[in-house]
């Protein structure tokens, strides 16, 4: 099969080029730059240059392709209606280029569109009060086009996608705890996180595009329910420092923005046992808190680019 893939080149991206291309799939990948274009060659792929504002671009790469698996996904979160608009345009643009042939169309959401305080599965409406509900428009928009002749589907990825390279929330924990000595986390700690290993989500991504029947959503989950006391003590350990339990406003502080501080207090369980089962997708690599013992989060450089990407400029270190 000949894929095309928006955010092949970013941090989830790279492993799922590799699995299509290890399977033998053909990946031409969306590419607004020079160093995209260059990691995706270098994966095997070939660059589609453009941007996801770009919808002619979009649109030729679907028409070319025998698949479409859309991952990228960005804009300014201060702004969720920009963000709503310009996925929403994306995937109608890759979506319209394959309509009424049959062809797979995979696109991304997150699982904290659930609700919070139970474990939520496939079948639960996403919740529009979530603190993701702006990815909420997106996937309705993908999975209206299994009515116009696509096989499309949804993959809700859980916040944490650890392995190597990750930069997302925990290596925020990771470098707060550095600043302040202390490894936090919020109230008793018992609050739940999904989490899912990147070369995990990469094959699930791979089977959805071969096999995912027509309107299905999916969860891209591991691990159900890690709660984050124990993702603080794990930290706490490596970097021999206590941990203490702090209030959502003193998290803020530690952690340097709200924004983390809101998701680190969220208790957010999902379950992907329907989507293990109609998939055949079994995760078979490391869980979080086994690479947060052998990974390469503890490294500085892990922790300055997690700096770089969380925090205000005043809250960084020198």
């Amino acid at each position: 099969m000949h894929v095309f893939v928006t955010g092949g080149s970013g941090q989830t991206g790279p492993a799922v080029v590799a699995e299509l291309i290890a399977a033998g799939h053909t990946v031409t990948g969306l590419a607004r730059s020079d160093a995209a274009a260059g990691r995706l060659e270098s994966l095997g792929a070939t660059p589609h240059r453009g941007s996801l504002d770009d919808l002619d671009s979009l649109r030729r790469g679907a028409e070319s392709a025998d698949g479409v698996l859309h991952l990228a996904f960005g804009g300014d979160y201060a702004d969720p209606n920009d963000l709503i608009r310009r996925d929403c345009a994306a995937i109608e643009a890759l979506g319209q280029a394959l309509a009424g042939s049959g062809k797979p169309f995979v696109s991304t959401s997150g699982t904290l569109v659930t609700r919070a305080g139970r474990v939520s599965t496939e079948q639960d409406a996403p919740d529009p009060d979530s603190v993701a509900a702006f990815r909420i428009p997106g996937e309705q928009a993908c999975l209206g086009f299994a009515d116009l002749g696509v096989r499309s589907s949804v993959v809700r990825l859980a916040p944490t996608v650890h392995g190597p390279g990750d930069y997302g929330f925990v290596p925020a924990l990771i470098a707060a705890a550095r600043r302040a000595g202390v490894s936090a986390y919020i109230g008793d700690g018992a609050n739940r996180w999904p989490a899912i290993h990147r070369f995990d989500a990469a094959r699930l991504f791979r089977l959805a595009l071969e096999k995912a029947p027509a309107g299905s959503v999916l969860h891209g989950v591991g691990e159900s329910a890690v709660t984050i006391r124990s993702i603080a003590e794990q930290v706490a350990r490596v970097l021999d420092i206590p941990t203490t339990s702090l209030t959502v406003e003193r998290a803020s502080e530690h952690l340097g923005n709200p924004f983390l501080a809101r998701f680190f207090s969220l208790d957010v369980p999902v379950s992907s046992e329907h989507t293990q089962t109609l998939l055949g997708w079994t995760p078979e690599h490391a869980t979080l808190l086994e690479d947060l013992k052998t990974g390469d989060y503890f490294t500085p450089e892990a922790s300055k680019r997690a700096e770089e990407i969380w925090l205000p400029h005043h809250h960084r270190q020198s």
